[in-house]
């Protein structure tokens, strides 16, 4: 079996070395555009360093009259709440790096989850960044869409899933959307 730790560290580092010479956005496919209707509550991320940018998807839902929420992390235990914001709103310095909405912020239930990845397979299990904020979120929201935004390169051929792991819904990548299938 694949050590998670191991493959986490490759993966970081191939990532950070792709985003170096990365042009390419990720863009709003249409099969993403079809699911956002005003009132929907998505649930997207600021990127930190080579963290493929949801900026163009948010954008889309916010155009399409979705409300817009960001993750308010505390520390690594602390399950990680969504809270309501608006695109250009200020943010305030999180841990770990992060840029998140003030914390008296109103929390929101997300109807769509989108989600940083380290690394995804062709089953659409994901690697994140060790920490289980988003594995927690999935299980608290479990009605949420689960919707991976990456660089193509991160797909591997396969990610170790412990038993409490919940694969995504879909992957958006610069390359376009890629859908759970039913084995």
């Amino acid at each position: 079996m694949i050590d998670k730790l191991a493959l986490r560290a490759q993966l970081r580092a191939e990532r950070d070395a792709f985003a170096i010479e990365a042009s390419e956005a990720i863009l709003a496919p249409a099969h993403f555009l079809e699911m956002l209707n005003p009132g929907l509550i998505v649930a997207t991320y600021v990127a930190l360093g080579s963290e493929a940018d949801p900026t163009q998807l948010a954008a889309a839902a916010a155009e399409a009259g979705c409300t817009l929420a960001l993750p308010f992390v505390i520390d690594r235990a602390t399950p990680i709440r969504f809270l309501a914001w608006q695109m250009g709103a200020p943010l305030v310095d999180g841990p770990f790096g992060l840029r998140q909405p003030a914390a008296d912020s109103p929390e929101v239930p997300p109807d769509l989850i989108l989600t940083p990845l380290v690394g995804f397979d062709a089953r659409l299990n994901r690697l994140g960044q060790g920490a289980a904020h988003y594995d927690r979120a999935f299980a608290r929201y479990p009605e949420a869409m689960r919707i991976g935004v990456a660089w193509a390169m991160q797909e591997v051929p396969a990610i170790p899933a412990d038993i409490w792991d919940v694969p995504l819904h879909a992957v958006i990548t610069e390359k376009g959307m890629t859908w759970h299938q039913e084995a």
